[in-house]
């Protein structure tokens, strides 16, 4: 019988809510962002700048979670006591998600970058004519294969056309106009790669161990993570100083960070991962030192979150005019 006391809140749906509202503050870095970076700077911003840096951020987020997954559950298999069942996957959401964001931005590409208006504007064909219109073909069909490898018996397999993607966003960052084209793409698909892996792993990790009961084998699988995170966060460091200074001149970095809206949008990233590397820092002393090791999980979580505004600043830098001095 009733008591007519009035029924709590599901169970995850504040969490849920939490979420969302994150993904909307997210969502506000690329679409006001470019705004507040070119103010003063002289620069001219492309047309429809803001929904592309929104939709290239989707992009890469939608890279993070398939490949984060992978890592971490071959991760869990060299952890003891692990359990038999894994979170459910994220990977189609992430494909699907990946598929609309490539899909937008071969239509801006098959208008000459320009932001089309109607259907009558988009020339389909002419995206085999160019470079760029190749590549972004290459995208959106490397989503679909994606998405079709998650629902399979083989999810491991779509870490081949997730491979694509990045190898495409990388040749896509680097025109063939630009001095050592080939080093600047090698440089990106580093970059690319290993932040996918930081920030997809990370998150994946955490959602694992929500349900692991065996709080020893949860803090091994965190502390075989953050291993590699620790590598992965080296080469995420080396390459983005690299391809810094490729673009701005060390003689000028100073200045361009500051009066460049490449630069200060930049400067905004590296301040944000760099307190990232401390949350990962304080997560890995308390896993070490901690009576509860599983209390490293807090730091982890407002990590995960600091990354992806990361993602989303990552999504502002590549569509912002690059200061690049040959």
């Amino acid at each position: 019988m009733s008591d007519g006391s009035a029924p709590g809140p599901r169970p995850g749906v504040g969490r849920a809510v939490a979420v969302l509202v994150l993904v909307a503050l997210a969502a506000l870095i690329p679409l006001l962002g470019p705004s507040a970076a070119l103010h003063g700077t002289g620069e001219a911003a492309a047309p429809g700048v803001g929904g592309i840096a929104l939709l290239r951020a989707v992009l890469f987020a939608a890279l993070c979670v398939p490949v984060g997954e992978q890592l971490v559950n071959q991760l869990a298999r060299h952890v003891p006591g692990a359990p038999p069942h894994t979170p459910r996957s994220w990977a189609p959401y992430a494909a699907g998600a990946g598929f609309v964001a490539a899909l937008g931005l071969a239509s801006v590409v098959s208008t000459g970058n320009l932001v089309p208006h109607s259907p009558s504007d988009l020339d389909v064909g002419g995206l085999y004519a160019s470079r760029d219109g190749k590549l972004a073909l290459l995208e959106v069909n490397a989503f679909a294969v994606a998405g079709l490898c998650a629902l399979s018996r083989r999810p491991a397999t779509q870490l081949w056309p997730l491979t694509a993607v990045v190898v495409a966003e990388a040749l896509r960052a680097h025109p063939t106009t630009e001095h050592s084209p080939l080093l600047g793409s090698g440089l990106t698909l580093v970059h690319l790669a290993c932040a996918s892996l930081w920030a997809g792993g990370l998150l994946h990790a955490l959602r694992t161990l929500r349900g692991r009961g065996d709080a020893e084998a949860g803090a091994a699988l965190l502390g075989l993570y953050a291993r590699v995170a620790a590598v992965l966060l080296a080469a995420i460091t080396a390459t983005g100083v690299w391809s810094s200074l490729r673009r701005m001149p060390s003689d000028t970095i100073l200045e361009q960070l500051t009066e460049t809206a490449y630069g200060r949008a930049l400067l905004a990233k590296v301040i944000l991962v760099a307190a990232v590397a401390a949350l990962a820092l304080w997560a890995r002393i308390r896993l070490r030192r901690a009576a509860d090791p599983l209390t490293a999980c807090s730091p982890a979580r407002a990590e995960v979150v600091a990354l992806g505004v990361v993602v989303a600043l990552s999504g502002l830098l590549t569509a912002l005019p690059v200061p690049i001095r040959w």
